[in-house]
């Protein structure tokens, strides 16, 4: 780590949404599987029947139907959490003092209900892209890439689809910022009062190993219903609720649906954005004043 005395180097707002982009370069494909067994009714294909099902239908590269969108996504949700998390820590630390638990707790929250409605209309395009290969070919939507999928949306559904499961998605960006950016930092920091853990690698990736499995549980159910709900057709579900009653009808394990490739796919996604996030800090941040 490169350091100036006393003081380590700050991050810079936008180092969160680009650890987070790289990440979901690595970790796409799962979140594509992810998708796919959210979004099926009967249940009845894991994860291995599912991924040969795409691979042998319509090739490898299949695997990264709707990358350009979850990149849009990572731009637009992950830059906009981390980019308030740090600022509000900033406010709070400015020397990069340790922060009180239920101040983090706050800070997240706040950030990850901004960024989660930022972030929605890339993921709703994400997730109708990357379940486009299992629908038969008259009824695919067939966006070419992510900005096209957004102005179809608002041109044949209208603008307010493009914010279709906000509720759900700000809901769970709560808990996922919750999850992973507050516990990350606790973990962190209780590591790093032992004399066992530095401000290095084998911290980073304990750290956020704890924080993606934590967000995992956390968010899954919301996770289920937020993608049922960008998924569906206009008017197939007449409120949250009617939503909520038609995944329980599979039991209460439904909301947990896809937790496996969920979890297999944010435990790397976590601790590679929060690895790179914490290079680009170590390498490219600023000293504070």
């Amino acid at each position: 780590m490169v350091e100036n005395g006393e003081k380590k180097r700050l991050a810079r707002w936008y180092f969160g949404g680009l650890g987070s982009a790289g990440a979901a370069c690595c970790t796409h494909p799962l979140d594509l599987l992810k998708v796919h067994l959210q979004t099926q009714q009967d249940g009845k294909m894991g994860v291995v029947r599912q991924t040969m099902v795409i691979v042998r239908g319509q090739g490898v590269l299949a695997l990264y139907n709707g990358l350009s969108a979850s990149l849009v996504r990572q731009l637009t949700y992950s830059t906009t959490r981390f980019a308030i998390y740090e600022a509000c820590k900033k406010q709070v630390s400015p020397n990069g003092e340790a922060v009180p638990f239920t101040q983090r707790l706050g800070m997240a929250a706040v950030a990850g209900a901004c960024g989660g409605f930022i972030g929605t209309p890339g993921d709703l395009v994400n997730v109708r892209m990357q379940n486009d290969i299992k629908l038969p070919e008259e009824q695919r939507r067939n966006y070419r890439h992510a900005i096209d999928g957004m102005v179809r949306v608002a041109r044949e559904e209208g603008l307010r689809k493009l914010f279709s499961g906000a509720d759900w998605a700000t809901g769970r960006a709560i808990l996922m910022t919750i999850g992973q950016l507050c516990f990350y930092d606790q973990v962190k920091q209780s590591l790093m009062a032992t004399q066992y853990f530095q401000d290095n690698l084998v911290t980073h990736f304990t750290a956020s190993l704890a924080a993606g499995a934590i967000a995992t549980t956390m968010t899954q159910p919301l996770d289920v219903l937020k993608t049922r709900s960008m998924n569906a057709k206009p008017g197939e579900f007449t409120s949250s609720v009617d939503l909520i009653k038609y995944t329980a009808k599979n039991g209460p394990m439904a909301f947990y649906k896809g937790y496996i490739p969920a979890f297999v796919r944010l435990g790397p996604q976590t601790i590679l954005t929060f690895v790179l996030f914490e290079q680009l800090r170590m390498n490219f941040g600023y000293f504070p004043q």
